[in-house]
């Protein structure tokens, strides 16, 4: 009986989720286990891909057509996937219609994805002249390196059909683990006394050397920790190691994005009665194992994080772990430093401000249980713990929770998934739920628990709306009202702080001809390009695409050329002359590229360091400074004019969000509302602070539209370089599509995207709408297999289960 392995293989040109049968090599027999990677040989060539192995067992080889390949290489000594996650992957797959290696490739942190290089070898037979000329005495050399015109590729293929030279793939492990430089005794305890002895006279940090290696007992220290102990140098160390005394080895040592962080530790906070009720219920569960899923819904200021803290910290105490998700918008270093200096070393994060190696460190830590609390963004769902006894979405409304590409999942599912595995409560908290989340409240699907108040019992912030058509009338235009300059004036001689938040980056949205109407658009996208004055360029947000600032009309070469909208840029401008004294901090995607910028700009401004904070959506969430008493919106409008029937439930949420960073301490706040819209419900319902009211309102309009969370949706885009190709697939899709769907089912389209070109492809959808399809699995499920020949040919097929955008 020989041992067979089903394996998974990453074939990016022809996905399955169907495993291969793969002979393990007898000198791995019951080595080989379940959620390894492994290299094996695939296809007719000499092809390698890694795989995934899903399960092991013993097999009569006579049994399988032809001859059994066996496995070529294993990746990891032990299993990276455990039995959680590789269940885990087969329900993503299927939930999200993608393939299962995709789902489990996402699981893991960037560097364990496999790296694919193609590589020319010599064979037995490969000529003297050939391993001279092309080799140059080496065993193997980069295919692209020798094949870089065609009649090199043509004297290759030549060469490989006679055998004298092959093309095969090698699988590179990115992943490195990190060392400094240790030192160990080679001499026993006795012997670094006698060697003492033979010290000449004089040689002080010969003998300080020598006594420190007596204190080691066998163990390595590293070399710059036994420097400073020891007060010896790298000569005094290097004479030590050229004696026989000490030998130098690596130590392995994780990479601590929070080595340098200056962290105090935090005890429990007194909570108030609201608090304390939804603290012992998420005890309660956590104690009971029970899969309760819980909507914290607390106004911001509430204290929800000290609800979170004291809940984690009573299921470590049952010995349990726990996961914390936090918007990468949010997670800021406030929120970090809160977790840390509860839980100290027990805690891990993760998100996309840590290098590659920084977040494989944080994982292998996770892994070896290590860190029994995780803090991340929307990735740590797939965090390694073991024993979850809470898991905890922060902010759970917030969009970056959803995957825009595959596999489409959103945190919230995967989080509800592995709460049904590890028997544990979910709490789901906002200050402004998603309608689908209140909606299933309301149900009781969801337990709810309110926060009403805040916990020092300060008044919701007072909220001014301002009406932009009456100020222009009244004033030159400008992006600030009358009102919101006087307001700043006020903080600034009070010597308090203010925040100021819209919704763009850059410095102008667009440049107009005056003469012509001419629009500075992007080559390759369907919208207009951004300018920028820090780089003094024009720059697309979507492909990245930059050009020089347009002088004259490149239409008609009139100088009429203009600037028109705004951005964080011009905002910092215009401000700079309107109140020259205030010192002004300004936090958008280019001043917070650089690593640690966020954190650092945020510390400034925490520490005083500047009046005035300008920002995008980032500032908009998560921030809690007790000096900021002010907090103006110049542009509220920006996202209700988009296609997108979520529009107005996201300006709310945005609004609601940012006026809670106001008058959070013992000073009293103020909130101002700038717009051209000032009688539209989402906006009213942000004044006066009131979510039920908006909930209600908003349901009646989604149910109007019928829309989530009355019914489900699913989007179909088809995308191509070339428009036909992409409309006419889409068509053909909609003629397939409808004799598969029940009667009861709407297919909205085909119709161009909003955005309709993006980085020089064209983008077509379909958006299904449905109450229950029991034809909806199998149909999405054949898309996706039968799609994957028309991918090679550059027609990119994606199926998005419940879309936050439709843009």
């Amino acid at each position: 009986m020989a041992q067979i392995a089903q394996v998974l293989v990453d074939v990016p040109t022809m996905q399955t989720n169907r495993p291969y049968s793969y002979r393990i090599p007898a000198a791995w027999r019951s080595q080989v286990q379940p959620g390894m990677r492994v290299v094996v040989p695939f296809g007719r060539g000499k092809r390698r891909v890694q795989g995934f192995v899903l399960a092991c067992n013993d097999a009569d080889e006579t049994a399988y057509d032809g001859e059994l390949k066996a496995i070529d290489t294993v990746v990891d000594l032990a299993p990276v996937l455990n039995p959680e996650a590789l269940a885990l992957s087969k329900w993503l797959a299927d939930s999200t219609f993608s393939f299962q290696i995709t789902c489990a490739q996402t699981m893991l942190p960037a560097v364990m994805r496999a790296k694919y290089v193609k590589l020319l070898r010599t064979t037995a037979t490969t000529p003297a002249d050939i391993q001279t000329t092309i080799f140059h005495g080496q065993s193997s050399v980069p295919f692209d390196d020798v094949a870089t015109t065609p009649a090199q590729v043509s004297d290759l293929l030549r060469l490989q059909a006679a055998g004298a030279v092959e093309v095969y793939f090698q699988v590179k492990n990115q992943a490195r683990h990190k060392t400094v430089v240790g030192i160990t005794a080679v001499l026993d305890q006795a012997e670094l006394v006698e060697a003492e002895k033979t010290v000449r006279a004089g040689a002080a940090k010969q003998v300080a050397l020598l006594k420190g290696l007596q204190t080691l007992n066998g163990e390595t220290l590293a070399q710059k920790k036994f420097s400073d102990q020891f007060g010896v140098s790298e000569a005094v160390i290097r004479t030590g190691e050229q004696k026989g005394w000490l030998k130098k080895t690596p130590i392995e040592v994780y990479r601590d994005p929070y080595a340098t962080a200056d962290i105090k530790a935090t005890k429990s906070l007194k909570l108030n009665d609201e608090q304390q009720v939804a603290v012992d219920q998420i005890v309660a569960a956590v104690q009971k194992s029970a899969k309760t899923t819980f909507l914290l819904e607390g106004v911001t200021g509430s204290g929800k994080t000290e609800v979170y803290l004291q809940s984690i910290a009573a299921a470590l105490a049952q010995g349990k772990t726990a996961l914390m998700l936090v918007p990468e918008i949010s997670l800021t270093p406030q929120m970090v430093q809160r977790v840390k200096g509860r839980f100290g070393k027990a805690v891990a994060v993760l998100h996309s401000g840590l290098s590659s190696g920084e977040k494989y460190d944080e994982w292998r830590r996770i892994k070896r249980q290590e860190a029994q609390v995780v803090v991340g963004a929307r990735s740590a769902v797939f965090a390694p713990l073991t024993n979850l006894g809470l898991i905890i979405m922060d902010e759970e409304h917030e969009s970056s929770y959803k995957q825009d590409d595959a596999p489409r999942y959103h945190a919230r599912q995967v989080a509800l998934w592995r709460s049904q595995y590890h028997d544990c409560p979910v709490v789901l908290g906002s200050a402004t739920p998603s309608l689908e989340t209140r909606a299933r409240a309301e149900k009781g699907v969801y337990q709810r628990l309110l926060l009403a108040d805040r916990v020092n019992q300060r008044p919701l912030p007072k909220v001014s709306i301002i009406d932009m058509k009456t100020e222009l009338q009244k004033h030159a235009e400008s992006n600030f009202s009358q009102a919101l300059l006087v307001a700043l004036q006020d903080r600034l001689d009070r010597h308090e702080q203010s925040v100021l938040m819209l919704n763009r980056r850059g410095y102008s949205s667009f440049v107009l001809c005056r003469d012509c109407g001419f629009v500075l658009k992007c080559p390759n996208c369907d919208i207009s390009l951004t300018l920028h004055m820090d780089t003094h360029t024009m720059k697309c947000h979507y492909c990245g695409h930059e050009e020089a600032i347009p002088r004259i009309c490149p239409n008609c070469h009139s100088h009429q050329i203009r600037y028109y909208g705004t951005g964080t840029e011009k905002v910092e401008e215009e401000l700079r002359d309107l109140l020259p004294d205030a010192r002004i901090i300004r936090m958008d995607n280019d001043t917070t590229r650089k690593k640690g910028a966020h954190a650092r700009l945020l510390s400034q401004f925490g520490s005083g360091e500047a009046d005035i904070l300008i920002g995008t959506q980032m500032i908009a969430k998560g921030l809690d400074f007790p000096n900021v008493t002010l907090v103006g919106v110049l542009n509220a409008d920006t996202a209700l004019g988009l296609p997108d029937f979520r529009a107005s439930e996201r300006t709310f949420q945005l609004l609601t969000q940012v006026s809670g960073r106001a008058g959070r301490a013992e000073k009293s706040g103020h909130v101002y509302i700038q717009t051209f819209n000032p009688d539209h419900y989402a906006i009213r319902f942000a004044q006066h602070h009131d979510y039920e009211g908006f909930f209600k309102y908003e349901m009646r309009m989604r149910h109007q539209g019928g829309y989530p969370p009355y019914y489900f949706t699913v989007q179909i885009t088809a995308s191509d370089l070339d428009e036909a190709v992409a409309a006419k697939r889409m068509y053909q899709l909609l003629q397939w599509l409808k004799p598969q769907l029940t009667p009861s089912t709407q297919i909205l389209g085909p119709t161009p995207k909003p955005i309709a070109r993006v980085n020089r492809r064209y983008y077509y959808q379909i958006v299904i709408k449905y109450k229950r399809e029991p034809n909806l699995a199998a149909t999405l499920t054949t898309l996706l297999h039968e799609t994957q020949v028309q991918q090679r040919q550059g027609l990119q097929i994606a199926i998005d289960v419940e879309p936050l955008h439709f843009m």
